[in-house]
């Protein structure tokens, strides 16, 4: 069933949660609200910066949309499928496959009518000073097992409900950390990839075509498609963007540099096309987001 888009520019949050439950554990630092009420806290979590780790099981009319989430989201599907907003899309998230929602956007995600959907998630909580664990080689949704993270969540909240041993705690925590990084940081045997993007991203005022990035990577056009379809889950061109993307973010947080500018700089000539297009990927303006 096709998902009807959202007027994705919301003013404020939207959390309904209907008739879902789940189970999560949060670091002591975060604000208890009233949707975590009676879950256990573990100050453990931030000494990786996670601010929860959950299972959820949902049905419609579940729906989430964070309008600045102030750190990475990762969201790993083991049962049942919805639908997440990514790279200014509507994208559905399938039982074996995981989805990174980076910070500092809007981000959203939702059931669709008549289907479950049966998910674990960690949620970091990071700061703009900060690298998050969101980097330009971080897939956005691909395949992933998700048993072995919620495996590690499950008994990261068994053990804070119980004995709550620091040593057992510990080992929880890192395993769940761990199996967010693999996927959010995998290790890639083929370094094609890895070379190419290390040479567009100094570059991206440049006027790249699909057929510059294949004879930069040393392969065909429709290879290069298959290689960053299987790695991030997007096309080269996608991922181009992405870079582009994150590059403005940096530039309007950290320079006083004019809009146009900023645009040029990534590879804009027009700022009013990267203006529409910041605004669909991140989902404020850039002058909102300065």
């Amino acid at each position: 069933m096709p998902v009807a888009k959202l007027p994705f520019i919301a003013s404020e949050d939207v959390q309904v949660l209907g008739d879902s439950t789940f189970y999560l554990v949060r670091s002591d630092e975060v604000e208890e609200r009233e949707w975590m009420a009676g879950n256990p806290e573990c100050a453990l979590l931030k000494h990786h910066d996670i601010a929860h780790a959950g299972v959820l099981r949902a049905t419609y009319p579940f729906e989430i949309v964070r309008t600045d989430q102030s750190g990475s989201y990762m969201m790993a599907c083991f049962g049942g499928e919805g639908s997440v907003w990514v790279d200014g899309a509507w994208k559905t998230l399938r039982a074996g496959e995981a989805c990174l929602l980076p910070p500092f956007v809007q981000n959203a995600f939702r059931c669709v009518r008549g289907k479950s959907w049966d998910f674990c998630w960690v949620r970091y909580l990071e700061s703009r000073e900060r690298k998050p664990i969101v980097s330009e080689n971080s897939p956005v949704l691909k395949g992933y097992d998700p048993a072995p993270l919620q495996a590690a969540i499950e008994g990261l909240y068994s053990e804070s409900r119980g004995e709550k041993s620091p040593g057992v705690l510990g080992q929880w925590v890192e395993l769940v950390h761990q199996y967010t990084l693999r996927f959010a940081q995998p290790h890639d045997p083929d370094e094609r990839l890895w070379k190419l993007w290390n040479k567009v991203e100094p570059n991206l005022e440049r006027k790249w075509s699909l057929s510059d990035l294949a004879t930069l990577a040393n392969v065909s056009e429709e290879h290069l498609r298959r290689l960053c379809r299987a790695r991030y889950g997007r096309s080269p061109m996608q991922q181009l963007t992405f870079l582009r993307i994150q590059k403005a973010k940096n530039l309007l947080s950290s320079t006083n540099e004019k809009i146009e500018t900023v645009a040029r700089l990534v590879g804009y000539e027009n700022p009013f096309t990267f203006s529409t297009l910041f605004k669909k990927w991140v989902g404020w303006s850039p002058s909102r987001y300065r």
